[in-house]
């Protein structure tokens, strides 16, 4: 069961005797406000606060639910300035801690602003014959596979391991699997020096392999999610 909260204290809902899941509003704004003032310090900041390693986080293994929009906010295509932010906006999504969702249509790239204070024009009827798959669909979908082939993804733990303005690389890990995300939303590329404990991985969004020697280079408004070497899963 899963339920609306704005701010205050997740735990108040989601415990043994009421939710399993409550709307993440915190990384919700900051998502979007990240990649719109290209400030991953924003989002950075509320992963650590909310999941990272030290004792007093927050929700350390709670599945809050993430999403960068719904019934009552502006459609991400119209929310963020630069569209070609969707497909990495999305990656991140799938990619931290808690349980990802896709509100209806935006998976198409529908765009949607409030209009004289209603919410109308965000819940709009969708006919079937109108939809026609995309880049970002198909993007969408190889995300959701990803994910689902990955124990860390679902239920590892959160570590930041390099960050700049435009730039957010992070871990997830469990027993089983270990994933090193690396997003660059700027245009041009990014060389992100940390210790990647392995010396190349597969980018489970491409296939292609990735080289951590000399730092890992990042291109411009791209998105990896890296399986480590070690890692042997089916």
């Amino acid at each position: 069961m899963i339920g609306e909260m704005l701010h205050g204290d997740y735990t108040q809902l989601v415990n043994p005797e009421l939710l399993d899941s409550v709307t993440n509003y915190e990384c919700y704004k900051g998502l979007y406000s990240s990649f719109n003032t290209h400030n991953m310090h924003e989002i950075g900041y509320s992963l650590n606060r909310q999941f990272g390693p030290e004792e007093w986080t927050l929700y350390k293994g709670l599945p809050l639910y993430n999403f960068v929009d719904n019934h009552d906010v502006e459609r991400i295509a119209s929310q963020l300035e630069d569209k070609e932010h969707l497909p990495l906006i999305y990656a991140m999504e799938f990619a931290m801690p808690g349980v990802p969702g896709v509100y209806y249509g935006s998976e198409w790239g529908m765009e949607g602003k409030k209009e004289q204070g209603s919410d109308d024009s965000l819940r709009p009827r969708i006919h079937k014959e109108d939809l026609v798959e995309n880049e970002l669909t198909n993007y969408i979908a190889q995300l959701a596979k990803v994910r689902a082939g990955s124990p860390a993804l679902k239920y590892g733990d959160y570590l930041q391991l390099a960050i700049a303005p435009d730039v957010l690389v992070f871990q997830r890990r469990t027993n089983e699997d270990r994933i090193i995300f690396a997003m660059n939303c700027g245009d041009g590329e990014f060389t992100a020096h940390f210790d990647a404990q392995a010396g190349c991985g597969i980018d489970l969004i491409t296939g292609d392999s990735v080289d951590f020697g000399g730092g890992l280079t990042i291109q411009g408004k791209t998105a990896m999610i890296i399986r480590t070497e070690e890692v042997s899963l089916p």
